[in-house]
Order: C-alpha cells, then structure tokens, then sequence
C-alpha cells in the first residue's frame, strides 16, 4: 500500500490501492481552528448579502429546517473522519497539505457570514483524505473535506485550490442541499435525512475503509453555475486569481479524458459552457482580486502518486 508520512512523503507496500498516512493520530482541536478561521483579519467584508447578486436563494429552504441539516451534516462527517483516523487515511495536523488547505480555509471563511449569517456560528473544519479520489465537499455547517487525489493528480495551484474551496463553500453558504430537500418536502412529501443530502461529492473510495459509499446529490445547473459565481468571489476577495477557475476546469475535463468522470465530474457538470460561463464573469472579479489583500504565503502541489500501487 501508499503510506504517506507527516512531511507528505510517500512510501509504497503491498496490497493497497488508496494512499494512507503512516498514524493514526488525534484532530487538533476544532475550536481554535474555527476561531482562526474567523478571526482572520483580511480587509473590507463583502457588502450586506442583500447587495451580492451571487448569494441570493430560492424559499425551498423554508421546507426544511436548517439546525437539522446542519446536525445531520455534521454527524455524517464525523463518521467520516473517525473511519478515516482509524483506518490511517485522516492526514495529521503536520501535514503540509493540510496545512496548505487550511491556510486558504482561513483567507475565505471569514467573508462567510456576509452571504449567510450561520455561517458566523458554523464550527468550520477542514480535513484532508488519503485517497486517489480526485474530489472535494463541503457539508452544511462548514465541514470540507479534500481529496489528496485532486491536489496530487490535477497538480492544483493554490489559485485552482481556491477556487474549488470557494465552489464548494458556496454550496454550504447558499444551502443548496437543504434547497433541493425542501424541494423533495414538496414534491414527494417526505423529508429523508442522511448521507444521501450531503454527497457534494462522492465520497466514494472511503466505502472500502469501512465507511460505507455515500449517495451523491446532484445539484441541478443553476445551483452549480451559481456556486460558481460566489466561489469565484470569495477566492477573489481572499487574493486568489479567479482566472485560474479556467484552468481548473480545463485540468478537470483533461482528467476525466475518454474513461470515467473524476468523482467531481459525475456530480458537477463541466465542459465548454462552463468554462465560457466563468470567463463571463472575469469583468467583475478581476477588480474584486487586484484590490484584494493577497496571500502572504504560497505552495505548491504534492508529487503525484505513483501508478498502481
């Protein structure tokens, strides 16, 4: 198998097809991440929600309540990480990925609360997976977790990491999985909870971990093109390029080439349209981004992993 040591080297054994990181070791505490991330002083807040055409909802979310979502969410991913940490799979604390994930968690996080005020309330967490996978999500309430498949394999920029971030985040702040369950409340008449709400991403791999396989939610276009409008904002608000949205998404459609989708592919969709989409809104966020405080701190992606293994 793959283990993968705190410095974010890799050694490779038998008999495994996933990366693994070579402890099982203990979260940091989730409180003073939370307040880190909030606390982070980064310059002028975005304007009232009320003014960001990227933040507004539909009334589905009326349906539903959101201290539910947020509780089922944040059951769900703990799960998740307590069968990660024990099949050694939840990087540590040290890790220089994580750390990298985490840094620009705390120069997106606090223009949160200016589309969605929970968000001010949320017990954000980052966590990073060792998995092929190349996926990422974030749950309601804050909780995000990565993939080292798609820092590893799609060789991410720390722009490209952002933007996916800010994507996924946006998901969260705009409660698009509470939006499509309201919209099952009126359609169908029955609220079902669970993992199945929460797959804004498959989290696919983690099955073999003993996790169980997570149904993905597959948001509809409008949803995605909007996360991608907001996502683009809070990158570009926390001093990342929101031009590197393009080659993101050109780095995705190159990985899924003529095979299966990446685990992201089969639930956001992709392509032209978008690409065109997202280079439609460069006139309003390059300013956004060059009167923006930029990142006082830079890294790069980790070695890809070795074929097979």
């Amino acid at each position: 198998m793959l283990r993968l040591t705190d410095s974010g080297a890799v050694h490779e054994t038998a008999h495994d097809t996933a990366p693994r990181w070579g402890c099982s070791c203990h979260r940091p505490g989730r409180r003073l991440f939370t307040g880190a991330l909030l606390g982070a002083g980064l310059g002028a807040a975005l304007p009232a929600a009320a003014n960001i055409p990227e933040c507004r909802r539909s009334g589905f979310t009326k349906a539903v309540s959101a201290e539910q979502m947020e509780q089922q969410a944040g059951q769900q991913y703990r799960q998740m990480l307590q069968k990660a940490n024990g099949e050694r799979a939840l990087a540590p604390s040290n890790h220089p990925q994580l750390n990298r994930l985490r840094y620009i968690a705390q120069r997106i996080v606090p223009f949160a609360p200016e589309c969605n005020p929970r968000a001010a309330d949320w017990k954000w967490e980052v966590n990073l997976i060792g998995s092929r996978q190349i996926n990422a999500f974030c749950m309601p309430g804050g909780k995000i977790a990565f993939y080292f498949g798609i820092l590893s394999e799609l060789q991410l920029d720390d722009d490209e990491v952002a933007m996916i971030m800010g994507h996924e985040a946006a998901h969260a702040l705009l409660e698009h999985a509470r939006e499509q369950t309201g919209k099952n409340v009126i359609t169908t008449g029955a609220l079902r909870l669970g993992a199945a709400l929460f797959g804004l991403g498959q989290l696919g791999d983690l099955a073999a971990q003993g996790v169980g396989q997570l149904a993905s939610l597959k948001f509809s276009r409008d949803d995605e093109t909007q996360a991608d409008g907001l996502g683009l904002l809070m990158a570009a608000r926390a001093g990342y390029d929101p031009r590197h949205g393009v080659s993101l998404w050109q780095k995705m459609g190159a990985a899924a080439g003529g095979g299966a989708p990446p685990a992201m592919l089969s639930t956001h969709p992709s392509g032209p349209q978008r690409i065109a989409d997202i280079q439609g809104r460069m006139p309003r966020m390059l300013p956004v981004f060059e009167a923006a405080a930029k990142p006082d701190r830079r890294f790069g992606p980790p070695d890809r992993l070795p074929a097979g293994g």
